[in-house]
């Protein structure tokens, strides 16, 4: 990850940053491999209870570095290669968010243009900058979003997203916050995420998690869904995480929870 992504653990949060910002973290052979490094590092790891998602530098992420592509930096990557279960390399940088375990919070300012509006789609939640500007630029250089988006952007209005992909056109926050393309603008989105992180560590990572595999299985047929919601609270019950919870509620305190 050296040189492209760093992480910083705090009590449980895990600060994710992508740290090219002299080329508004632009991705290139080098950052896909570090994303997804970060990405297989943290599921791994039992203390990690939310993760906060950012860019250092002006940005959060200006898209696919055109100059290193056309220099060959992605010679020899095989988009058909199913490397992270249902995903290739190039898609798991934006979907492996979405399947890690715990909530991730998306911090986005300054620009997130082509992969960097896919990357931030992975997250649970998406707080961003009123300044910030927005274009899914696939389109223009003659080719699609293809990194995860088409299967992360379910929740947002489908007839301005179309809008959006077809032209290829620059959008700004409010009108990413209207289709529901970020979740609420903020004057300061890795301070609020980073907050945020805290509040959702301060939980049960237990019910956390379970609440996370959940949202996971929504679309799922509703028998499939209130069986899994049944499976999951009787386990939630039986849990040492649940009696904690319930005895600090009772006693006035803060819980201390054990890392699942």
């Amino acid at each position: 990850m050296e040189g492209r992504v760093t992480i910083a653990m705090t009590e449980g949060v895990a600060d994710v940053r992508l740290a090219r910002g002299e080329k508004l973290n632009a991705i290139d052979r080098a950052m896909f491999g570090a994303l997804a490094e970060a990405i297989d590092m943290l599921r791994a790891r039992a203390d990690v209870r939310a993760v906060v998602l950012s860019g250092e530098g002006d940005g959060f992420c200006s898209g696919l570095d055109m100059a290193a592509m056309a220099g060959g930096d992605l010679a020899g990557l095989d988009l058909g290669v199913r490397s992270h279960g249902p995903a290739n390399l190039v898609q798991q940088v934006a979907w492996g968010w979405r399947t890690l375990p715990v909530p991730v919070i998306a911090a986005v300012h300054g620009v997130a243009f082509g992969g960097g509006t896919q990357i931030m789609a992975g997250a649970d939640i998406r707080l961003a900058h009123p300044a910030t500007r927005f274009a899914i630029r696939e389109v223009h250089w003659g080719i699609v979003p293809d990194m995860g988006g088409f299967a992360l952007w379910g929740g947002v209005r489908q007839d301005v997203l179309r809008e959006w992909v077809y032209t290829a056109r620059e959008f700004g926050a409010a009108e990413a916050q209207a289709a529901g393309f970020v979740t609420r603008l903020v004057e300061d989105p890795r301070g609020e995420a980073l907050a945020l992180a805290r509040k959702i560590a301060g939980r049960s990572p237990d019910a956390v998690r379970s609440a996370k595999r959940l949202f996971g299985a929504m679309g799922c047929e509703p028998a499939e869904i209130l069986a899994m919601e049944s499976a999951e609270q009787l386990a939630l019950m039986r849990g040492a995480n649940h009696r904690e919870a319930v005895r600090a509620n009772m006693e006035r305190r803060p819980p201390v929870f054990r890392d699942v």
